[in-house]
């Protein structure tokens, strides 16, 4: 009986778990290239290799396993594996995402706790916005430089279709936030020149409500992108996504640029209809205005900031202004402060 026992385990199939000691040591990928993600269709990621270089190739990838619950979006920088030809029919192999110096997010509403990466390592949120037709929603835009302050962008607000309604009113009321405006018109091509000049160099990404006019600024920054432009409905006074998902454009230097200047990447989003700021916490708004965040050290523990707020410093930083002109200066900063503050909790 026993030596029937030593026979079969003599003969017995081996088993693979025990063949195969499990390991955690992943391998370094010592050989792998760096590349930009620039779009991302149905698993497979578009990526720019040897960005700016004579070697520059367009290469398709997929994530490798150990990345399987890893989201990789547009704007990430990556290192890459196996075939990076950049040959028809090839297909790379994404081993790590490089760490990424802005994120900027969003949730659907401020109740969702799960948070949506819109893209990777911009530097500038440009807020696009039409002056009418759809008619512009202050509390989308608050929205939006909340978030983009959150992770540390730059923020741009281009205004479109200023032939059709004036732009003083929203100058008036971001500009003092630290906001930088540009404005174009439906009848002035060379307008958007204005802001061609804010995103060379630099890595912008594009948000905005459908039927803002944003996928026909990008076609007018980007001739070769063709992206596809809609109406905005005369009842709804909303336009229809035309934008299905985020794609990175290099921005071609334009006709007046002399030789100091350099190409950026215009990042185009889908439009949206709301921007959730769940993820958003005061102390990071806070550090966006430096020298609210300064005064508000001293406020009592538990403050909210907001005008109903008893004891916040804040107000005291008011009421202790040298003279008028101060006064209604530091009134103004507060009050836009506090506008965003309520953005975040408020809803669109």
């Amino acid at each position: 009986m026993a030596r029937a026992r030593d026979e079969h385990a003599r003969f017995a199939r081996p088993s693979k778990r025990g063949s195969r000691p499990r390991t955690k040591q992943r391998p370094e990928h010592a050989d792998a290239v760096t590349g930009q993600v620039v779009g991302v269709d149905r698993g497979r990621y578009h990526l720019v290799v040897d960005d700016a270089t004579s070697d520059e190739r367009a290469v398709v990838a997929m994530k490798a396993r150990e990345l399987t619950r890893t989201r990789v979006v547009v704007g990430d920088r990556v290192d890459v594996v196996g075939d990076t030809t950049g040959e028809t029919g090839t297909l790379g192999r994404i081993v790590r995402i490089q760490e990424r110096t802005s994120v900027l997010r969003r949730t659907a509403d401020d109740t969702d706790p799960y948070e949506r990466i819109v893209v990777a390592n911009a530097d500038q949120l440009v807020v696009v916005t039409a002056l009418a037709q759809p008619e512009p929603r202050t509390g989308m835009i608050d929205r939006c430089v909340v978030a983009a302050y959150d992770a540390r962008m730059d923020v741009l607000l281009c205004l479109t279709k200023a032939d059709l309604a004036p732009a003083d009113d929203l100058r008036a009321l971001y500009e003092p936030i630290g906001v930088d405006v540009v404005v174009t018109r439906s009848d002035d091509p060379a307008s958007v020149e204005t802001v061609r000049e804010r995103l060379l160099g630099r890595s912008s990404v594009l948000v905005g409500h459908s039927g803002v006019g944003k996928s026909t600024l990008i076609n007018a920054l980007v001739p070769e992108a063709r992206r596809a432009t809609g109406i905005v409905n005369d009842v709804t006074g909303r336009g229809r996504h035309t934008s299905t998902s985020a794609v990175a454009l290099r921005l071609p230097v334009g006709p007046a640029a002399d030789d100091t200047d350099q190409d950026g990447w215009v990042i185009d989003t889908p439009g949206v209809r709301s921007f959730g700021l769940a993820h958003v916490e005061t102390a990071h708004l806070l550090a966006a205005f430096e020298d609210l965040g300064a005064v508000a050290a001293d406020c009592p523990r538990g403050c909210t900031h907001l005008a109903d707020s008893p004891d916040c410093a804040l107000d005291d930083w008011v009421d202790d202004a040298p003279d008028d002109d101060a006064r209604a200066a530091r009134s103004a900063r507060l009050a836009s402060f506090r506008r965003l503050l309520t953005a975040r909790s408020a809803s669109d």
